[in-house]
């Protein structure tokens, strides 16, 4: 399985990546100069869509850590948007639901970015 990755702009400062596919140690390099790309071009606040993602691996928990630590580095948040149970059982196994903002569609995450 591939990895797809779009991007849009709801609003001036504020990206939706939504993921689809799988985020591994194969993909996740594409995911990280997504987000490292934005946050370079001055889009600080950042809403990572996970609904279409089948698989998540450490190599991906790791970009994901490393967009949110770079984004607040820059007075800016990365939110998660994770509607499927399996994906967000990775996110409690490991703790990321103590670090990572995490709602159940984009609309929410819109609204606290």
């Amino acid at each position: 399985m591939n990895l797809r990755v779009e991007t849009r702009k709801p609003r001036e400062g504020v990206a939706v990546i939504a993921l689809s596919g799988e985020v591994d140690v194969y993909t996740s390099p594409r995911v990280k100069q997504e987000i490292v790309d934005l946050l370079n071009a001055g889009t600080t606040k950042l809403v990572v869509d996970l609904s279409g993602v089948e698989y998540l691996d450490s190599t991906g928990l790791g970009v994901l850590i490393g967009g949110l630590k770079r984004a607040r580095e820059r007075d800016g948040d990365l939110k998660l948007v994770c509607d499927n149970l399996r994906i967000l059982r990775i996110f409690e196994i490991t703790g990321l639901t103590k670090i990572f903002d995490i709602y159940r569609n984009e609309s929410e995450a819109l609204e606290k970015v």
